[in-house]
Formats: C-alpha cells, sequence, structure tokens
C-alpha cells in the first residue's frame, strides 16, 4: 500500500470495550463520578494551599503543581471519553487526537519527572532539616517544576510528531478508549523501530532513572528516620514519606506495566484497565492520600471555612 493513502485517515474510531457493551454504562459512571471527585477533591488542595499563608512550602507547592497537573491530565481526555461512550459514532478527529496524545502524554511525562523532584524534597527535608529552607528555596522549586513541565512535553512531543506522520493505510479503528500511543502504533503500514527506540529511550528517562533516584532517596530518607529518637518524629516523618510512597507505586507501577512489558500485536483489555488505573484512579487519590488526610491540611481547611462562614454571616 502506498504511504499517500494514510492522508486519507481523517478520524479515529475508539472501540475500547466495545467487546464489553455491558460494562460501559459502569465505565461511563465510574468516569464521570471519579472525574468530579478528581476536580473537586485537586481544586481544594490548590484553593486552600494559596489561601493558608503555613502552606507556602515546597511539600505544598509541588504538591498544587500535581494537583493542577491531575485537573488538566484527567480533562484532556475524560469528557472526550464520556462524550464517546455515549456516541453511537465513536470517533474523534485527526487533530483531535493528535492534541489529546501530546497534552495526556505531555501530562503523564511531567508527572513521571515531577514525583521524583518531590522525593528529592522529602530527602532534603528529613535528611538536611536545618538546610532544608536555603535549599529548597523559592527559585529552585519554580526551576524544578518548570524543567519537569519541559522536559515532559519535549518528549511528548517527538514521541506524538513520530507517531502521528506515520502512514495508516486506511486503519482508523483504535481499540483503546483514549488515544493512546502504543495502541495508534499498531494501525501502522510502516517500519516503527525509530518508534520504539524514541519509546524505549523515553521510558529510561521517564520511568526508570525516576524511579532510580526515588529509590535511592528513600534509602537515605529511611536511614535517618530509624535514626530519630523520638517515636513521633518517626511517625510524622514515615506517614509524610509513606504517602508519597504509596503514590509513586500506584503510578510507576501502572506506568512500567503499560510501557514496558513485552508488546503483543492486539491491545488487550488489560491494558484499558491498567490505563484507568494510572489515568483515572490515582489522581483521584492523590489528594487524599497527600493532603487531604494531613492535620496541616485539615487545619487549613477548617480555617478556610470558618473565615468565609463569618463573613456570610456579616
Amino acid at each position: 500500500m502506498e504511504i499517500g493513502n494514510y492522508s486519507a485517515v481523517t478520524e479515529f474510531f475508539l472501540v475500547g470495550f466495545s467487546q464489553y457493551p455491558e460494562l460501559q454504562l459502569s465505565v461511563f459512571m465510574f468516569c464521570l463520578i471519579t472525574y468530579l471527585i478528581i476536580l473537586l477533591g485537586n481544586s481544594l488542595l490548590i484553593i486552600i494551599s494559596i489561601l493558608d499563608s503555613r502552606l507556602h512550602t515546597p511539600m505544598y507547592f509541588f504538591l498544587g503543581n500535581l494537583s493542577f497537573l491531575d485537573i488538566c491530565y484527567t480533562s484532556s481526555f475524560i469528557p472526550p471519553m464520556l462524550i464517546i461512550f455515549r456516541s453511537d459514532k465513536k470517533s474523534i478527529s485527526f487533530i483531535g487526537c493528535t492534541l489529546q496524545m501530546v497534552i495526556s502524554l505531555g501530562l503523564g511525562s511531567t508527572e513521571c519527572i515531577l514525583l521524583a523532584m518531590m522525593a528529592y524534597d522529602r530527602y532534603v527535608a528529613i535528611c538536611n532539616p536545618l538546610r532544608y529552607p536555603i535549599i529548597m528555596n523559592k527559585a529552585l522549586c519554580v526551576h524544578m517544576a518548570a524543567w519537569s513541565w519541559s522536559i515532559g512535553f519535549l518528549i511528548a512531543l517527538i514521541q506524538t510528531v513520530l507517531a502521528m506522520t506515520l502512514p495508516f493505510c486506511g486503519n482508523n479503528i483504535i481499540d483503546h478508549i483514549t488515544c493512546e500511543l502504543l495502541a495508534l502504533l499498531k494501525l501502522t503500514c510502516s517500519d516503527i523501530s525509530i518508534n520504539v527506540l524514541v519509546m524505549t529511550v523515553a521510558s529510561i528517562i521517564l520511568l526508570i532513572i525516576p524511579l532510580l533516584l526515588i529509590f535511592i532517596s528513600y534509602v537515605f530518607i529511611l536511614s535517618t528516620i530509624l535514626r530519630i529518637n523520638s517515636a513521633e518524629g518517626r511517625k510524622k516523618a514515615f506517614s509524610t514519606c509513606s504517602a508519597h510512597l504509596v503514590v509513586v507505586i500506584l503510578f510507576y507501577g501502572s506506568a512500567l506495566f503499560m510501557y514496558m512489558k513485552p508488546k503483543s500485536k492486539d491491545t488487550k483489555t488489560s491494558d484499558e484497565i491498567i490505563g484507568l488505573s494510572y489515568g483515572v484512579v490515582t489522581p483521584m487519590l492523590n489528594p487524599i492520600i497527600y493532603s487531604l488526610r494531613n492535620k496541616e491540611v485539615k487545619e487549613a481547611v477548617k480555617k478556610v471555612l470558618s473565615k468565609h462562614l463569618h463573613l456570610w454571616k456579616i
């Protein structure tokens, strides 16, 4: 088939879960409710961290970035996915698919790096508490966040351009619930060795290296915690770190399964379930695991609510 035929593809059909039509309504309701929780929880965390001066710390600066990222990430694919679920014509335009891929892939890539930055923040806070305000100054935090976003979107842009310029030769049925990179590459009728190479390098940069840095950080953190004499101090330090570790395991575990496992010819339903896990469930759990059970955040919520209720009564 001639390469020029791929220009005829102006839209893609997303047929994820189509073999299980009885599940589609359940998945629709699950994603809708989860998305509303994501918007509420992450928006609340951002607002509270801005309004309460006690939360103007590097930890909550990065958590604010993570919350904003999760809102944008889920908004890039959940609303279109919900529309497609309830539509008879389950299609998305070529441009729409491209935008969805670069945005969701860019935000997902950014989160990989941001989680490593947050691990470094916890390392400095626990292992070098006296120098923490000096090391983690405002300029460094802004630069760390900016580099996370820049590298994440640069890698996503490269992968998206390489994927969307491939010839599809009329194949436009994506066996997935979103315009996911791996599912899209299975439609092409040309050699994808360059794409596979770039994906492998990207996986090392975004998954292996950050995960290794997180592991090293927590080796030092755990060593420091065990040397803390106060039981209350050990409990507080471990509580802060355990929240980050839970999110790291959920996010990286799902991502590693998706992008580092041996590739099969067809996209499996398990890929779609795993995709929902790190694409929908993890952003919902982030504000709960990290902060909404945190004493500082609870006190900040009470303070803001009481202040606004007092103004409303006046």
